[in-house]
This record gives structure tokens, sequence and C-alpha cells, in this order.
């Protein structure tokens, strides 16, 4: 959860920093259009077409409708299409003062950031809506004229500041595609090896499950049945007394072994994607379980009374990975809602209660079914592993998880988990 959390503060820092950089350099690229217009003006190779007019009219006006296209550029890429749309204003009032090329030249990038940072739809249209406006605009060039060689160099003229704009555009928004498909597949191929990663090391780790159940777990259940028989055999007398408390030390030990073993081999034959253990959880950490699911939304009550009686290790690790465990699956399929644990001690086990109220129907969907599968699979393996039982399911409009884990020594072989 950790790591998740931080990979998505990263990805949100990285797309604060990207919008600023753009925003950025579109302020670079307005200021940078306005000056390179403004020198063009007062070198006076402005004017598009040489008219009896065109130079009498005063520069304020000019640099004006510069300015205005140029502030227009300030949204090129957060609202390509409106900003393309916007920019015909300053671009009428050119025209009817006379075109220039600062003015154009603009406007020929607010073209070129509609087919570039526009929807696929948004540059289709851009694209047909401007070669069917250059087509019409010949049409009427030649309609008023009746002079094909002005017809001509409308075509010129629309190829040179629109056509040029739209092959770009299609040129950078195609290398941007391809750019983000190859993304797209190395994240793929990312992911692919991270699959087979955990998959490998599932792998191992059923294959250490095996090797600690087919080997160490017989030694030490061969050995706790020895030690009883030898026991067994004793006559009662002084020498064989001290022998039986030797004796009953080793079986004592070699059964709890099997406990902690059956324990790790039930630990290491989990599919899920449970983080993995490196300091086995207890119940003295159950106020950090707490802590999290409440901090997660969730209202949780606790009821602890274990009295004078102190689980063994494995029985306190089990009863913390079945709270864990029944505590996840309510805040998955009931957020929100409450969670009340009871964890207590009778006279030979240890009993425990999660309940929370259903958040909608008993049966829940297949997506969500084979995860509560391998949980409930996870929790009863648990508790059966130690001998004790468990129980999950609805009652009374509530999902209820409880398990009870014998305190004392099992005299018995370790079997298979599962």
């Amino acid at each position: 959860m950790d790591a998740t959390r931080r990979a998505v503060c990263c990805d949100e820092e990285m797309q604060r920093w990207s919008a600023l950089s753009a925003t950025a350099k579109d302020i670079v690229i307005a200021i940078g259009w306005f000056v390179f217009g403004a020198l063009l003006y007062l070198a006076g190779f402005h004017m598009l077409f040489v008219s009896a007019d065109g130079p009498s009219t005063p520069l304020a006006p000019r640099f004006a409708i510069l300015a205005l296209v140029c502030a227009v550029l300030l949204v090129r890429r957060r609202a390509p299409i409106t900003a393309m749309v916007v920019g015909l204003i300053p671009l009428a009032f050119d025209l009817m003062l006379g075109p220039t090329l600062p003015v154009w030249l603009v406007y020929t990038d607010l073209i070129y950031a509609a087919v570039v940072y526009g929807t696929y739809r948004q540059m289709q249209g851009a694209v047909v809506a401007w070669l069917a406006l250059s087509a019409t605009a010949a049409g009427v060039v030649l309609a008023i004229t009746e002079n094909w060689r002005y017809m001509v160099l409308a075509l010129v003229l629309a190829a040179a500041f629109v056509g040029t704009s739209l092959w770009w555009g299609l040129t950078v928004r195609a290398h941007k595609d391809a750019a983000e498909a190859e993304r797209a597949r190395g994240r793929a191929l990312t992911l692919v090896a991270e699959l087979d990663r955990r998959a490998a090391v599932a792998d191992e780790r059923k294959a250490m499950a095996r090797d600690l159940h087919d080997v160490i777990a017989g030694h030490l259940s061969a050995i706790a049945l020895q030690s009883e028989a030898a026991i067994a055999g004793l006559d009662g007398s002084d020498p064989d007394r001290r022998l039986a408390g030797i004796l009953a030390a080793i079986r004592s030990n070699s059964v709890e072994g099997l406990r902690e073993m059956r324990t790790m081999i039930g630990l290491l034959r989990r599919d899920d994607d449970a983080p993995e253990i490196t300091a086995p959880g207890r119940l003295a950490q159950l106020s950090q379980l707490v802590a999290a699911a409440r901090q997660a939304g969730m209202r949780v009550r606790v009821r602890q009374q274990l009295g004078t009686l102190v689980p063994a290790g494995a029985v306190d690790q089990a009863a913390y990975r079945i709270i864990q465990e029944a505590v996840t699956n309510a805040m998955k399929h009931a957020p929100g809602q409450e969670i009340d644990i009871d964890v207590h001690t009778e006279a030979t086990a240890l009993v425990l209660a999660v309940r929370n109220p259903l958040a909608g129907p008993a049966i829940r969907p297949d997506a969500a079914r084979a995860t509560v599968r391998r949980g409930m699979t996870n929790m009863r393996e648990r508790a059966a592993a130690l001998g004790g039982t468990f129980r999950a399911g609805p009652e009374s409009g509530s999902w209820w998880v409880r398990a009870r884990l014998p305190l004392t020594a099992v005299a018995e072989p370790v079997g298979k988990p599962g």
C-alpha cells in the first residue's frame, strides 16, 4: 500500500509539473511571436499585399491585433479548438485593415496546435474544415476577380499558411502517437515481466513449503512420537522421572516446532497479493491494524480480554492474521461500515470474532468472489493448522468471521496443510 501511495503521489507531482511546464512554454512562445511580429512591423516587412492605403495604416492598431492573437496562444494546449476559433477575431480585423504577415504567421501556430493537441475527432474536423475553407476561398476569389491567376495565388497562400501548418501538425501528431504506443508497449512488457516474477516467486515458495513439510516437519513429528513412546516405557523410578522430564521437554519443543512449521507452510502456500511478513504479526500489533482501518474511514470497536493466558507464538500469529484478513475483507466489501472485533481467552482456547454489516447482497459479484474465497481458505487453513475451528458467513444482516484456536499443545503428527 505504501509503495502504491508513493507511486500515485509521484504521478500527481509529475502531472502538475508537466502542466506548469506547458504553460511556461506557451508564455515563451507568445512572447517570442510578439517580438518577432513587432520587428517585422517596425522594419516595414509586414504587408502581404501592397496597396495604396496599406502603408498609411498606423502601427498602433497593428500592435493591438498582434497582441490579441498572441494572447490567444496562452491556451493553445489546454483548449486548442477554442483558441483556433477565437483567433479568427483578430485575424478578421487584420484582414479588414489589410492582411499582414505577423498576424497570419501567429495564426498558423493556432492551426498547428489544433491538429497536435486536440482530440482525434477535433483534429479530423480541423483538417476537413480548413481544406474546405481554402477551396471555398479560392473559388470566391475566382468568382470575384474572374482571373484564374488570382485563384492560383489564393491557393498558393492557402498552401503556405494553412497547408504547411496542417502537414507539420499531422507529422508531429503521428510521431507523438507512435511514441505513446511504444510507451504503452513498454508498460505492458514491464507488467508481464512483473507477473512472471511473481509466478516464479510463488512456485519457489510452494517448493519450499513442500520441502519443509516432507523433510523437516517429518523429522520433528518423528521426534515427538518417539519421545512420547519413551515416556510411556518408563517405570516411574527416580532416574526415570528425571529422564521423563527431559523427554517431556523434548516432546513439548518438537510439538511447538510442528505448530510453527504448520504456520510457516501455510504462509508459503498463500497465493494472494497480501504483503509478505518479515516480522510476524501478533495481537500486540492489533492497535496498529485498527488505526489503519480507522484512517481508511472504517469505524472499529475492539474488545480484547486475554486474561492471564498468553497465546503461544503460532496461535498469536494466526489470530492476528485471521483478524487482519477479516478486517481487510470488510474494508473491501463493506467500506465505511462498522467493524466489531472480539478477542478473548477461555480455559484452553483463544476465541476471536469479527463482525461487519453486509453492504449488499450476501452473494457477491464473480469478480470479488474469487478474492473472498482465497481469503476464507487462508483463514481456514491457519485455524486448521493449529487444530482449531473456523467459520465465516452471513448471519442476521452481518458478515461474521469466527475462529477458535487451542492454547494447549496437540500431540499429533503434522498433516499436509490445505
